[in-house]
C-alpha cells in the first residue's frame, strides 16, 4: 500500500478506534470526580484538593495509558493481535523454556482473562446506570424510574446482539466523537471561569495530594483507577485497527478531551460544592440536560457493546485454545469473521447485569466494586510484558526490569487501594472471576485426563489399519472422515462399523484439529496430508485461536497434497465422549464431576466445525477420568 492509500485508510480506523476502543474510558468522566470525593474517601472538597486530584487522574491518564499501554504495550503484538489471551500464549512461547513455568504463566494470563468476564458484567451495568442518574437532574420527579429504566436499556442492548453489531458500529465512530467534543466544549466553559485549574498540569500538585492524604491514599486511589478502567481495551481491540489508528485517536481527541473534561468538572466544583451532587451532568446548561443524559445513554450503550463483544471475542478464543467446552457460535457477518454472537454467553452477562443493577441499585454503590478486576488485570499484563521484553525480545534483563518495573509499582499501589474496597462491592468480581477461572482450570485438565485414557485404552492406529489392508474386507466407494482428538490410536467409530457393518469405506480420513497459540494460520500451513496404507489417510488441520474453524473447506484443500475428496460423497464420523468420574488422583472429585456436566452439555461437533448434519454419523463412547 503507497502513502496515499495508507493515510486514506487511516481515518476510518482511527475513527473506528474511537467509537470501539475508547467507549468504556470515555464514560469514565461520568462518575469519577463523584466517587473521587464522596464521603468513603475521607477528600475534603476544596480548591487545593481539587487540584491535586485533577493532577493526579491527568498523571495517571498520561502513566498509564499513554506511557504503558500507547508506547509500550502496543508494541508487544502476537501477529498483530492484542488481548490478554494473545499476550499470555506471547509470552509462554518466549519464556517457557521449562514445563512449570510455561504453566505458570499460562494460569497467569488466564485468570487475567476469567476476570475480564467480571469486567462486562459491571462495565455495562455502572455505565448505564450513571447515564440514566442524569434524569434526577433533569427532575427529582423521575428519580424512582432510574433503576427501571437503565434495567429496560441493558435488556434492550442484549436482546439486540443476535442481530450482530455491523449496523450499530458504522454509528459507533461519530457518536463517540460527538461524545468528546461535548466533553472537550463543557470542560473549556468552566475552566474558562476558574482558570486556577490548570495548575493541575504540574506532577507537583500531583505528587502533594497523595503525600498528604498518608494512609487515606488507598482510599483516593481507589476512586482515581476508575479513570483509567477501560485501558485494557487499547490493547486488545489493536488486531482490528493497528497501533497507529489507536495512538492517533488516543494523542489527538481522547486525551485532550478527558483532560479537559475532569478539569472542567473540578473547577466547577471550586466554584459550586453543591454541584458534587452529580459534577458531570451539572456542567450542562439546565436546557441541555434531557439531550446530555441522551448522549450519554448512547456512549454508555457504546461502551458496553464493546465489552459485550470482547467477551464473545474472548469466549470463543478459550474455546478454541482447549479453557471452554465447545459453545454454539453464530457469525452475524458475512464479510466479518470476528463479528460473533453466542447465546449462552449473552444471556448469562445479562442475568448477571441485571442482578447486579438490582444488587448495588446505584453507580455510587457499585463503584466500590468497579477497579479491583481491571488492576488485576493490568498488573497481569505488566508481568506477562516484562517476559516478552526479556525473552521474546531478547532485552538485557535489566532493562527489560526498568521498562516494566515503574508499572509494577504503579500497578500493585491501583491493586492494593481498590482491594480496600473488596467488601463494599470488590468481591464481586474477584469471585466471579476465580468461578470461571475454576471452569476453565477444570476443563482444561479433563480434557488432558480424558486424552491421556483414550490413548491407554485404544489400540494403536498403524498396526491396526496396516492388518486390515491385507485383510479380505468389503469397500464401500465413498469417504469415510473420522474425527479424532488422538492421531495416533484407532477411533472408537472406526471399530464400530468394522464390527456392526463389516465394511471399510475406500477412502478412510483420520482427521484431527489443533488449535496453536497463535492468532492466526495462513492457508499453506493450514493443512497436512499424510498416507499410513492403502485407503487410510492422516489428516492434520491447524487451526489460529482467531480462525474460524470449517472442516469441509480444509478438506476441500487436501486436493492439492494428493488427497481429493469428494464432499458429496462423505460420511463424518464422530465421537462424542460420555465422561464417568472416579476416586483417583487425577483431579478432586467435584472437579471431575464438573467436568462430566461440562461435556455433557457440550456443543456439538457438527455445529461447531460446520460439518453437514445430512452426513455425520454420532457415536456415544463411555470414557473414565
Amino acid at each position: 500500500m503507497d502513502p496515499k492509500q495508507e493515510r486514506q485508510a487511516l481515518a476510518p480506523l482511527t475513527l473506528g478506534a474511537i467509537g470501539v476502543v475508547y467507549g468504556d474510558i470515555g464514560t469514565s468522566p461520568l462518575y469519577t470526580i463523584k466517587e473521587v470525593f464522596s464521603p468513603g474517601t475521607g477528600v475534603p472538597l476544596d480548591a487545593v484538593h481539587l487540584i491535586g486530584a485533577a493532577s493526579v487522574i491527568f498523571w495517571a491518564l498520561m502513566m498509564v495509558v499513554t506511557l504503558k499501554y500507547v508506547l509500550l504495550i502496543l508494541r508487544a503484538g502476537n501477529r498483530g493481535e492484542g488481548g490478554i489471551m494473545a499476550l499470555t500464549a506471547l509470552a509462554a512461547h518466549a519464556a517457557g523454556t521449562t514445563a512449570q513455568r510455561r504453566t505458570l504463566l499460562l494460569l497467569l494470563g488466564l485468570f487475567g482473562a476469567a476476570l475480564f468476564y467480571g469486567d462486562s458484567v459491571i462495565t455495562p451495568a455502572i455505565s448505564v446506570l450513571s447515564a440514566v442518574e442524569g434524569l434526577e437532574i433533569v427532575t427529582p420527579v423521575l428519580k424512582p424510574y432510574v433503576l427501571p429504566v437503565s434495567i429496560g436499556v441493558l435488556v434492550g442492548l442484549f436482546v439486540v446482539q443476535r442481530h450482530g453489531t455491523g449496523l450499530v458500529g458504522k454509528l459507533f465512530g461519530p457518536i463517540i466523537v460527538v461524545w468528546f467534543i461535548a466533553l472537550a466544549v463543557t470542560g473549556v466553559v468552566h475552566i474558562r471561569q476558574q482558570p486556577a485549574i490548570l495548575a493541575a498540569f504540574n506532577p507537583l500538585h500531583a505528587w502533594a495530594f497523595l503525600v498528604e492524604r498518608g494512609w487515606q491514599v488507598f482510599a483516593a486511589v481507589g476512586a482515581i483507577v476508575l479513570a483509567i478502567t477501560g485501558a485494557e481495551a487499547l490493547y486488545a481491540d489493536m488486531g482490528h485497527f493497528g497501533k497507529q489508528p489507536i495512538r492517533l485517536a488516543w494523542l489527538g481527541l481522547v486525551l485532550p478531551s478527558l483532560t479537559l473534561n475532569y478539569f472542567g468538572q473540578s473547577a466547577m466544583l471550586m466554584r459550586d460544592p453543591s454541584a458534587l451532587e452529580n459534577p458531570f451532568f451539572r456542567l450542562f446548561p439546565q436546557a441541555w440536560l434531557l439531550p446530555a443524559v441522551v448522549l450519554a445513554t448512547m456512549a454508555t450503550v457504546i461502551a458496553s457493546q464493546a465489552v459485550i463483544s470482547g467477551a464473545y471475542s474472548m469466549t470463543k478464543q478459550a474455546i478454541q485454545l482447549g479453557f471452554l467446552p465447545r459453545m454454539q457460535v453464530l457469525y452475524t457477518s458475512v464479510r466479518e469473521a470476528g463479528q460473533i454472537y453466542l447465546p449462552l454467553v449473552n444471556w448469562m452477562l445479562l442475568i448477571a447485569v441485571v442482578l447486579a443493577v438490582i444488587g448495588f441499585g446505584s453507580s455510587s454503590a457499585m463503584a466500590s466494586a468497579y477497579g479491583i478486576a481491571v488492576t488485576v488485570t493490568m498488573l497481569i499484563t505488566t508481568v506477562l510484558t516484562f517476559f516478552v521484553i526479556c525473552h521474546g525480545w531478547g532485552y538485557p534483563l535489566w532493562l527489560a526490569a526498568g521498562a516494566t518495573g515503574i508499572f509494577l509499582a504503579l500497578d500493585t499501589l491501583l491493586v492494593v487501594s481498590c482491594s480496600i474496597k473488596f467488601v463494599q462491592g470488590g468481591w464481586f468480581s474477584i469471585a466471579m472471576g476465580a468461578a470461571i477461572f475454576t471452569i476453565m482450570a477444570t476443563w482444561k485438565r479433563g480434557r488432558e485426563l480424558l486424552m491421556k485414557s483414550i490413548s491407554t485404552e485404544d489400540p494403536e492406529l498403524l498396526p491396526f489399519v496396516t492388518a486390515l489392508v491385507n485383510e479380505d474386507i468389503p469397500r464401500v466407494p465413498r469417504t469415510a472422515v473420522f474425527a479424532v482428538a488422538n492421531p495416533d490410536t484407532v477411533p472408537q467409530a472406526l471399530m464400530h462399523n468394522l464390527k456392526h457393518n463389516r465394511v471399510l469405506h475406500e477412502q478412510n480420513v483420520i482427521l484431527t484439529v489443533e488449535f496453536h497459540d497463535v492468532p492466526w494460520i495462513a492457508f499453506d500451513e493450514r493443512v497436512q496430508v499424510k498416507q499410513l496404507v492403502r485407503g487410510f489417510w492422516q489428516v492434520h488441520v491447524n487451526y489460529g485461536f482467531k480462525n474460524a474453524p470449517d472442516i469441509p473447506s480444509a478438506l476441500d484443500m487436501c486436493a492439492s497434497r494428493g488427497l481429493r475428496i469428494d464432499l458429496f460423497q462423505t460420511s463424518y464420523f464422530v465421537s462424542r465422549e460420555t465422561v464417568v468420574p472416579t476416586a483417583g488422583a487425577g483431579m478432586a472429585h467435584w472437579r471431575e464431576r464438573l467436568f462430566a456436566a461440562m461435556s455433557r452439555n457440550a456443543s456439538s461437533v457438527v455445529e461447531f466445525f460446520k460439518l453437514p448434519n445430512n452426513s455425520v454419523i454420532e457415536l456415544g463412547t463411555r470414557v473414565q477420568i
